[in-house]
């Protein structure tokens, strides 16, 4: 039966969104533009893998909340040096929070 998978394995996500960074995303950026990338879940989970070198393991642990902008300050060589998130830090906590109860259920935790 051809049916649409439910999720998106996330080294698909990285494989499908690293064209799309190099490509698209860092001319903007050496153009001197600020982007604003809209995504959730692993479309951000591979950015940042991707800018922070994170490891297949940890990444995995990594709950970023839905709804609350995460700023990544870059260098020239566009290595971060500096990421946050906008506006209430506890209530970004409290929303990642959420991501990993809600991840942990549909795993059966």
């Amino acid at each position: 039966e051809d049916q649409l998978p439910a999720s998106e394995a996330l080294k698909h996500t990285v494989d499908r969104f690293l064209p799309y960074w190099f490509d698209q995303i860092v001319p903007s950026i050496k153009a001197g533009k600020n982007v604003l990338i809209c995504a959730h879940g692993n479309s951000l989970r591979a950015l940042v893998k991707h800018l922070d070198s994170v490891s297949e393991e940890d990444i995995l642990e990594l709950n970023i909340p839905t709804g609350i902008p995460l700023v990544y300050e870059l260098d020239e060589n566009l290595k971060p040096t500096r990421h946050y998130y906008l506006g209430d830090q506890e209530a970004a906590k409290k929303a990642a929070e959420a991501v990993a109860n809600q991840s942990a259920s549909r795993r059966g935790d």
